[in-house]
């Protein structure tokens, strides 16, 4: 989750400390927050990006850290907010900050504002494409360097690629724009561009809004048609959230309520997916993956709020979890056997 602890998109202390307690979380893959791909691409002058030999280098003392006493995976999840961009931090309201407050002008599909109390975003031209699409190849070859195991591209949650893909804010006239095949288009060059530029050992997803929650928005039946293409490209698996790109939306948030999604790109697409949304218990869990709803589960919340998630979910399933030496005496006597002692 967005830490919006960043300065000027480089990563700080902050970073070291957050980052380094989840690595310890017993998780098998740590997720990096949503990493703007260019400074414009920014949800707050906060974020975290990647766009930089600046950006790039401040990763490299925390990923370090994370090596020396985690094994867990390391993946980092390249965005662009689209017209979402420039806003304040959501502790300080979250509303658009404007130019003469330090804020900047956000690029869209179309000029279609998130809020429409909201100056409109510029829409982007051939050369703003390119320059996009560029971004996104640019950061990946830094994540190469940085040793990063893994890449989910942000397509969800009303951002650019969401934007994109969703008809309530993609009214653009040109071949991105009408048909789902031109809607889908844009997304798909980005990941293209993603792979290509990746090495090909190293798995790259994506993260989708399966519906907009708003009629005649984006839906699972175009997510489906969607993953499929991805499937095609060499997609490693889809993550299936919902929303964002409408404050319209009506979302029925209940333990588990994206978990369908997830089954029906699976179904549908024959793509690896990854369920999330409001999963909180280690035997909810479980039973997603053991049903075959979803190859994977994700938490967020759930892990900022027990950064030992991991742990409690091995002990009260009977697994084991790596852990550094200097936690082996952690566990209670009941769950002595909990961490797999090897270094």
């Amino acid at each position: 989750m967005c830490q919006y602890s960043a300065d000027d998109g480089a990563a700080t202390a902050w970073h070291m400390t957050h980052l380094g307690t989840l690595a310890l979380s017993g998780a098998g893959m740590l997720c990096l927050e949503a990493t703007a791909v260019e400074a414009e691409g920014r949800i707050t002058p906060a974020d975290l990006g990647l766009w930089s030999d600046a950006t790039e280098e401040a990763l490299e003392p925390v990923l370090a850290a994370i090596r020396r006493y985690s094994k867990t995976a390391v993946a980092i999840q390249l965005a662009h907010a689209g017209r979402k961009a420039s806003c304040r931090l959501p502790w300080d309201g979250g509303e658009r900050l404007p130019v003469s407050q330090g804020g900047w002008v956000p690029h869209a599909p179309s000029a279609l504002s998130f809020n429409e109390a909201d100056p409109p975003p510029v829409a982007l031209d051939a050369g703003g494409l390119e320059r996009v699409r560029a971004a996104f190849a640019a950061a990946t070859h830094r994540a190469a360097r940085l040793g990063i195991n893994a890449i989910e591209i942000h397509a969800a949650h009303g951002y650019l690629l969401h934007e994109f893909l969703s008809p309530l804010a993609n009214r653009r006239g040109d071949e991105y724009g009408g048909s789902l095949e031109n809607r889908m288009r844009f997304p798909l060059e980005i990941f293209d561009a993603v792979r290509a530029a990746f090495p090909p050992d190293r798995p790259v997803g994506v993260r989708v809004s399966a519906t907009d929650w708003v009629e005649g928005g984006w839906d699972i039946e175009q997510t489906v048609a969607f993953a499929r293409e991805l499937g095609t490209r060499g997609v490693d698996w889809v993550t299936a959230s919902s929303g964002g790109t409408s404050p319209r939306q009506q979302i029925p948030a209940a333990p588990g309520f994206q978990v369908p999604f997830a089954r029906a790109i699976r179904d549908g697409a024959r793509v690896n997916t990854v369920a999330v949304g409001l999963i909180t218990d280690a035997r909810q869990a479980e039973q997603i993956v053991a049903r075959g709803q979803a190859d994977l589960v994700a938490l967020a919340r759930g892990l900022l709020y027990d950064p030992r998630w991991g742990w409690h979910a091995a002990a009260e399933l009977g697994a084991r979890v790596d852990a550094p030496p200097q936690y082996w005496r952690a566990p209670p006597h009941a769950h002595k056997d909990l961490f797999s002692q090897t270094r």
